[in-house]
């Protein structure tokens, strides 16, 4: 059975990645009612100036949503309801308007891509949190489950560790040898026409949309596994 954290000697307590993804898909919904609200509004007023005055309002929300929610009150509607808050590394308090923005940028470039690091760093961040020195901790730890956290990961910082440069040699190998397996994959389940011209049979297109996405999840897998010292070649040695 879950259980809540001991408040009276807990450590900082990180959000996990599907408390993030449920943040995310929260304020999603939130931005598509308004946009389907604003769009219903500008149909029933047949008027290209209250169209464009809702567009532009439309607009203007979007991009201020989640930098102005998060400087004013560490969180997003979708953060609060998940019980998670976004906290400066320098001030323990609210990140700065700037960072907000930098952090939404950064997110909105690299997509699910930003999200690998998670595994792979001792308080949980996201690329767009290390970049901003910020993280995503649990607001009110008093309501959080133990499956809806996680706590520092000493272990990366132990002596028994692989050295980075070590570990990243791992990765890069273990990652030059998952895309050539699957171009080799590809070029025996794929005709030579849909591989030169790309004219695909509907069945070529779904082995390569498949095979893309067994290398997207075996690529993360070796960078988690690696920066934590799991690979086969450059494990951790045992504690002492």
């Amino acid at each position: 059975m879950a259980h809540h954290i001991d408040t009276t000697s807990a450590k900082t307590a990180y959000g996990r990645f599907s408390r993030r993804l449920k943040a995310f898909a929260i304020d999603w919904i939130i931005i598509m009612l308004l946009l389907v609200m604003a769009l219903f509004v500008a149909v029933s007023t047949d008027s290209d100036r209250v169209g464009r005055v809702l567009g532009f309002t439309f607009v203007v929300v979007w991009l201020l949503y989640e930098p102005l929610l998060v400087r004013l009150t560490g969180s997003t509607v979708g953060h609060y309801i998940s019980n998670l808050r976004v906290v400066d590394d320098r001030t323990h308090g609210n990140v700065s308007f700037l960072k907000a923005v930098a952090r939404l940028v950064i997110k909105s470039l690299l997509g699910i891509y930003s999200f690998i690091t998670m595994g792979t760093t001792s308080r949980h961040q996201a690329v767009h949190d290390l970049l901003t020195r910020s993280t995503v901790q649990i607001r009110d730890q008093s309501k959080a489950r133990d499956f809806e956290y996680v706590v520092e990961n000493t272990k990366l910082l132990s002596r028994t560790m692989p050295s980075r440069l070590r570990r990243l040699a791992a990765i890069l190998c273990y990652l030059f040898a998952t895309f050539v397996f699957y171009t080799v994959l590809i070029s025996v389940l794929a005709s030579n026409v849909c591989i030169s011209s790309g004219r695909c049979s509907s069945t070529e297109n779904a082995i390569i949309e498949v095979g893309a996405l067994i290398l997207f999840g075996a690529s993360a897998l070796f960078i988690i596994q690696g920066w934590r010292g799991r690979l086969y070649g450059c494990r951790a040695g045992a504690a002492n």
